[in-house]
């Protein structure tokens, strides 16, 4: 094995501090990755893949490869002087009591709430006003903190209750079945599950979906099946029927059961954007499926229902969104009457209390407005202010409903909503160690590359000089119909307060405009997204927020390509670049777990020799140069991500450590026991981001901390 996977001690970094008098130098002695003479033939083109090796996350090879690049990074990071101090920071600033809005089950309120540093939230119930109890606790899962609690449901009368729970952050879950009010588990554990919701049928059972187990690696082959089974209780998962996919080949399948039981509506795609749509009456013994929606042209889901009168949240027709309602005997497209027709601004809606509530975004603001079920404006709510508002959801019978408001500046706080007169009140707000008043959160408006206007939402603490100095993070995303929109975050709370600069941009393949904004941001089009990230670097240092030396990208996932790709088209625009969990490689990306359903964002090396060749002209890993100097990059994925596998990253630091010119370091930062974010545990995630603002300002030239702590 050692004979395959050489570590030797190559090169000298030097590091140049250029806030300091004396220059500061740190070695870095990278680990050598063998190369392998793997080549692809794409259209006649060969390419050349020499860390194809590193795919294999079962190897010993790998392994050795991970502990070894681990053992660099973690060595460099631990130099950094004020590495502890935003640690303690960050941990002084997480420790304050986090409550969630209380939903009603049978008899009790649930909440969820965290002390403060708890690495998993905690579920508790109270009844009556009574005292709370712990209902289910995480953080009592495993011993490291790393097994968290994932969907939740309840049967109709609140009695039993059905929870998934993750391992080491995968996508792959259990299913536990719990008498809710004995707490007593009262069945095997439902495995291998993946993808899924769980939704009950009255109190008899309920419906989860799941693939096969592949054959391979659980955490990197291929997942294109899904299908959805139905779960009764008191009988063994083995017997459980498939009630749709075994014979219809959809890569992702959900099926939802409405309030009152009478329907089951399912759900059905190929990819992460476009659904079929089908129905079954469950009042009616061996009904059929019918086939509502039998195309991906459209999205399309359940809202709610009345009696015989479905509901449902459609883009068919109508790119900003639309609710529509259809008697359930005819409930095709031609039968759709309009309830609350498309408007200029994407349409989110919700329902609770007998009421349709339609949360627009406005620039990528909140606006929420409440209708009754034909469609009656009954009012606008008035919100805290500038921000995103969640929530508004909740049974039929709810009289006192909730949600949240935030934004960059301001932490989630919970108001009470009453829904016959329309007044909110505070329910909790957070006693956290951060005055929002201290700082300053403002929406702007730049122009990308082709002429379209790009919004972009930029904060900071209050008399910031805009002097080109400023260290500041620009977050981008841009992908899958996703829409960023403001919300808190201690990390970057604890950024700002270092003199920091947030800059969000709401860039094309995202949400924040509806579908046309999407699509003008996919496959032949995805350098639109590029060219409006670049933009928004351009707008910041032309505006004096910050410069050159003090700027660093980031993103994760599909943001993790973002930054690949803006670092290797323009490594002189940034001094940092902070690739997270990233799709990197983009020739190889469908082969991996449940890639493939993402070409309808990026098109496949497969769908002709023009989409492979666009692929290949922005792929991150194929798009590294041997003599150019890259910016100052930390790579960070987890061991255990099995949705972008963490063979992307590795394959792009490997290439990037060969190739890199000049004094920037290059590190790949792998978190074990980990996946793709979900559940991660708070001590975790503390420690990353102090890894990361530390590996920032340091090679932003920072000695010591900006504002100090």
């Amino acid at each position: 094995m050692k004979s395959l996977f050489i570590i030797t001690l190559i090169g000298i970094l030097t590091i140049s501090c250029k806030n300091s008098e004396s220059q500061t130098t740190t070695t870095l002695n990278y680990p050598i990755t063998k190369k392998v003479d793997t080549v692809a033939n794409y259209f006649g083109t060969e390419i050349k893949d020499p860390y194809r090796w590193l795919e294999d996350d079962m190897s010993a090879e790998t392994a050795d490869w991970v502990i070894a690049q681990n053992k660099v990074t973690f060595d460099y990071l631990s130099k950094i002087p004020y590495r502890e101090a935003l640690k303690n920071r960050l941990e002084k600033l997480w420790n304050y009591e986090k409550i969630g809005a209380p939903f009603k089950e049978g008899d009790f309120h649930y909440f969820y709430k965290n002390n403060g540093l708890q690495n998993q939230y905690v579920l508790y119930r109270q009844k009556n006003g009574g005292t709370p109890e712990v209902f289910l606790d995480p953080n009592t899962f495993s011993e490291d903190g790393t097994t968290s609690l994932g969907e939740i449901s309840f049967s109709k009368d609140g009695n039993m209750v059905a929870y998934s729970i993750s391992e080491g952050g995968s996508d792959w879950r259990k299913i536990m079945v719990m008498d809710a009010n004995s707490k007593e588990i009262k069945e095997d554990t439902i495995i291998d599950v993946k993808f899924s919701s769980i939704s009950w049928k009255e109190n008899e059972g309920f419906y989860y979906s799941s693939y096969e187990k592949p054959k391979g690696s659980e955490l990197s082959a291929k997942t294109d099946q899904h299908r959805l089974f139905y779960h009764k209780l008191g009988t063994a998962q083995k017997n459980d029927p498939i009630v749709f996919g075994e014979t219809q080949k959809r890569r992702y399948i959900t099926g939802t059961v409405t309030e009152d039981g009478k329907y089951l509506l399912i759900r059905a795609s190929v990819s992460t954007s476009g659904n079929e749509l089908y129905l079954k009456d469950l009042s009616k013994q061996n009904s059929p499926i019918v086939a509502i929606l039998d195309n991906f042209d459209s999205e399309t889901t359940l809202l709610d229902n009345q009696n015989e009168t479905l509901f449902f949240v459609t883009n068919l027709n109508a790119p900003n969104k639309r609710v529509v309602k259809v008697n359930a005997n005819n409930a095709f497209p031609k039968n759709w009457v309009d309830v609350i027709p498309e408007t200029s601004n994407v349409l989110s809606p919700s329902t609770a209390s007998g009421f349709i509530f339609a949360k627009y975004m406005v620039d990528a603001v909140s606006q929420v407005k409440q209708f009754d079920y034909n469609g009656k404006l009954i009012r606008e709510i008035a919100l805290p202010g500038v921000g995103t508002a969640g929530g508004f959801s909740d049974k039929k019978e709810a009289t006192t409903i909730y949600y949240s408001f935030s934004n960059y500046i301001n932490p989630g706080t919970i108001y009470a909503f009453e829904s016959s007169t329309g007044i909110s009140t505070l329910y909790n707000k957070p006693a956290i160690d951060f005055n929002p008043d201290n700082f300053e959160t403002k929406q702007v408006f730049y122009t990308s590359k082709d002429s379209t206007k790009i919004p972009m939402i930029i904060s900071y603490k209050k008399g910031t000089v805009l002097n080109g100095n400023n260290p500041t993070i620009l977050y981008g995303y841009g992908g899958f119909n996703i829409s960023l929109t403001p919300g808190f975050s201690i990390a970057n709370a604890v950024w700002m307060e270092q003199g920091g600069i947030y800059a969000v941009p709401n860039l094309r393949g995202g949400g924040e405009y509806g579908k046309a904004w999407h699509v003008a941001g996919t496959k032949m089009q995805k350098q639109n997204v590029f060219d409006d990230f670049i933009a928004a670097a351009e707008y910041l240092i032309e505006n004096k927020y910050t410069s050159s030396n003090y700027l660093a990208i980031s993103g994760g996932s599909n943001g993790g390509l973002l930054v690949g790709a803006t670092m290797t088209q323009r490594p002189d625009l940034m001094k940092v670049a902070l690739p997270a969990v990233g799709v990197l490689d983009m020739l190889r990306y469908h082969t991996f777990t449940a890639g493939a359903g993402w070409a309808y964002d990026y098109g496949t090396v497969e769908d002709s020799k023009e989409m492979f060749d666009y692929l290949k002209g922005y792929s991150p890993v194929h798009n590294v140069k041997a003599g150019v100097a890259y910016p100052a990059t930390l790579i960070t994925t987890g061991d255990h991500d099995d949705r972008v596998v963490p063979a992307h990253s590795f394959k792009f630091a490997a290439e990037l450590q060969e190739k890199q010119t000049g004094t920037n370091p290059t590190l790949i930062r792998i978190e074990t026991k980990a996946g793709h974010g979900a559940g991660t545990p708070v001590s975790k995630t503390i420690e990353q981001y102090a890894d990361i603002y530390g590996f920032t300002l340091y090679n932003m030239g920072f000695k010591e901390l900006p504002k100090g702590l």
